[in-house]
């Protein structure tokens, strides 16, 4: 059972989480990278096949995938360890003043790194449409990304579910009904209680509770170096794994 600790969490994670989507910059268009991404790597032919259907059908090596995942890491990490806070949100603004400005951007950065991953180990657009706010089958689907960044195992078992299913139907986009009704779903309520306690105890904390946004501040580098690129090592290694990354012999 959810403890109240788990519930306000897991509430105050999913506001974070739909603030920072919406962040100008956040959202990552799939064809777009896997185009700029891939161009030094494949031919003209091998990207509009791995762009119309998968980097693993068109055959990309897993070698070529780990080395723009790394640089994709080493990109983003970079961003957020510089980036002031305040800089991408207009006027400074937390979000409904629980949130702290540097919190949401860094939470940005880590949905920016969570989608280039996935569509270089094969998953389909994780976002639909163009409205402000990501729907239910994203947001369930961005939590467990998370999850497995932060460590929590519930969150690889919630992503290997859904991996399998996009695999079994070479699914095009998000198996919705399973993230949001289906058996993946109770996983999300649980793996997004536990992200919330975490951010709380780690980003929240360490005084960027306190912080003033209009002051312009930023995450020290030296604690994000610490956290944020073997964070996301840690979702390349588990991606890299599952079934739509290893179609057609991939390995």
């Amino acid at each position: 059972m959810d403890t109240l600790e788990d519930t306000s969490a897991s509430s105050k994670f999913g506001q974070a989480l739909v603030f920072a989507a919406k962040l100008p910059g956040v959202r990552v268009e799939r064809s777009a990278y896997l185009r700029r991404s891939l161009a030094r790597h494949c031919t003209e032919e091998q990207i509009d096949r791995a762009v119309a259907t998968t980097p693993a059908e068109a055959g990309v090596p897993a070698s070529v995938l780990r080395k723009l995942a790394d640089a994709s890491i080493r990109h983003e990490t970079g961003k957020v360890t510089a980036l002031s806070a305040a800089a991408g949100i207009p006027g400074g603004i937390a979000m409904l003043g629980t949130i702290p400005a540097d919190a949401a951007q860094y939470l940005a950065h880590m949905l920016r790194i969570a989608q280039k991953l996935a569509y270089l180990y094969s998953w389909p657009e994780l976002f639909s449409g163009e409205g402000d706010e990501p729907d239910d089958a994203t947001q369930n689907m961005l939590t467990l990304f998370v999850g497995v960044m932060f460590g929590v195992q519930a969150a690889n078992k919630g992503v290997g579910i859904v991996a399998a299913k996009i695999a079994e139907q070479v699914a095009k986009q998000l198996p919705k009904k399973a993230l949001t009704k289906g058996l993946v779903y109770p996983i999300v309520k649980k793996v997004s209680g536990q992200v919330g306690v975490h951010m709380t105890k780690s980003v929240f904390a360490n005084g960027l509770a306190k912080v003033i946004p209009l002051a312009g501040s930023v995450l020290s580098g030296g604690l994000t170096l610490a956290t944020f690129a073997p964070m996301a090592a840690r979702l390349r290694r588990h991606l890299e794994a599952l079934p739509p990354a290893m179609q057609d012999g991939q390995s």
